[in-house]
């Protein structure tokens, strides 16, 4: 099955590597240490911080202009069975990343699958969900309701 370009299995790493980086960096060292602690995940490559140029458009479809820098931390794990994960995070937090990347890779164990989505995915795509009606409501208490009334023929 698919839709455009992508698998319903490239969708689904998609929003989990999603879910990953919006998570804090202790929910998954929490997650990893607790459920998976014997994981044996070695670094392909050094975690390593960077920066990733930021681009707009005006109205989303003007022309493309350059915002300005964030600073951006990778990892890329392999786990002793063979599958290899990717960590991608806003700032400089390599714990985060580097766990990021530990549970992308646990991802694609099909014996894991199930178990990250349980314990730790859907966690963390409650809390987002209650942060953002959380702020919804804040927005919702400062609305202010305009109207015109209209006095007669004019």
């Amino acid at each position: 099955m698919t839709t455009g370009d992508h698998s319903s299995d490239t969708l689904a790493r998609k929003r989990a590597m999603h879910l990953l980086s919006r998570a804090s960096g202790d929910e998954l060292r929490v997650a990893l240490d607790t459920h998976w602690p014997a994981h044996g995940a070695r670094d392909l490559k050094p975690v390593e911080s960077g920066l990733v140029m930021l681009r707009g458009r005006i109205g989303g479809d003007g022309s493309a202009f350059n915002v300005g820098e964030a600073t951006v931390t990778r990892a890329v794990i392999q786990l002793p069975t063979g599958e290899r994960g990717y960590g991608h995070v806003l700032g400089r937090d390599r714990v985060h990343a580097h766990a990021a990347a530990v549970l992308d890779a646990l991802l694609q164990q099909p014996d894991q699958t199930d178990r990250v989505k349980r314990l730790v995915l859907e966690p963390i795509e409650a809390r987002l969900s209650r942060e953002r009606a959380h702020a919804a409501a804040a927005a919702d208490a400062t609305r202010v309701e305009f109207f015109t009334l209209v006095r007669g023929d004019a």
